[in-house]
């Protein structure tokens, strides 16, 4: 592990979070609930967090952020904030951090499986597991979207910590009598900022130029579902007659 001194950004979810750190220093860190409103409240936060910690641009290796799944709103305006800090810096890096593996890290202190997870719409979940034995966590499975049964339907024998923004339900409705399932702190539940800088730090390789930071929503936005139904619709208006019918 190397030191950075990051400046990570987290809008993917209701809470809006910022955090500095240098090395295995936390300079600055600061959430707030938000309700989806990032795009009034995330670039104060970071002025602040700059300006209290006595930083520019310059002074940072990194502005990293998560790359989702989220909040689709929420993730385009946190990639375009940290663009706009990269392009305006050249020496800035920008890294994206998937959220499910950013939640995993607010974990790092559990020794055993993590499942992060976030409600995509009801009874569908987007869900990562992960490892993690002395601080070192591992990926187990991809991210995905999904049926919340196939996360966690069956017995669960190992010891898991289940972390994110529908934890609690998760746990209360699959898991209620499980010693071995555990429910993160609620001050742990959601993204933290601080969480993207921990997993920079264990993976540097994922820094890239601006240019090549892409969002991942691991489903298809309103947008595209309303252009593929216009081009299904089309396609029916486009039926033609056999040669040799009469109109």
């Amino acid at each position: 592990m190397i030191d950075l001194k990051i400046l990570a950004i987290d809008t993917s979810g209701k809470v809006a979070s910022v955090a500095v750190t240098d090395g295995e220093k936390l300079l600055w860190e600061k959430s707030v609930y938000t309700k989806l409103t990032h795009s009034q409240v995330i670039l104060p936060m970071v002025k602040q967090a700059l300006e209290e910690t006595g930083l520019t641009y310059a002074d940072l290796d990194c502005a990293a952020i998560a790359k989702g799944p989220g909040s689709y709103t929420g993730l385009r305006i946190g990639v375009a904030a940290v663009k706009g800090m990269c392009f305006g810096c050249e020496s800035l890096k920008s890294a994206g951090v998937s959220t499910l593996l950013s939640l995993a890290y607010n974990c790092i202190d559990f020794e055993g499986r993590i499942i992060s997870v976030m409600r995509a719409r009801p009874k569908i979940v987007y869900a990562g597991e992960f490892q993690c034995k002395n601080g070192v966590v591992t990926r187990i499975s991809a991210d995905r979207v999904c049926p919340e049964e196939e996360v966690f339907s069956g017995e669960f024998t190992e010891k898991t910590m289940i972390v994110g923004d529908c934890a609690a339900e998760i746990k209360e409705k699959y898991f209620a009598d499980s010693e071995n399932v555990q429910l993160a702190s609620y001050v742990n539940r959601l993204q933290r900022a601080s969480s993207l800088c921990l997993a920079v730090e264990a993976q540097p390789e994922i820094m890239v130029t601006a240019d090549r930071l892409e969002v991942s929503y691991l489903q298809a936005t309103k947008a595209e579902k309303d252009k593929a139904h216009r081009d299904k619709s089309v396609s029916y208006t486009h039926l033609t007659l056999p040669t040799n019918s009469r109109v």
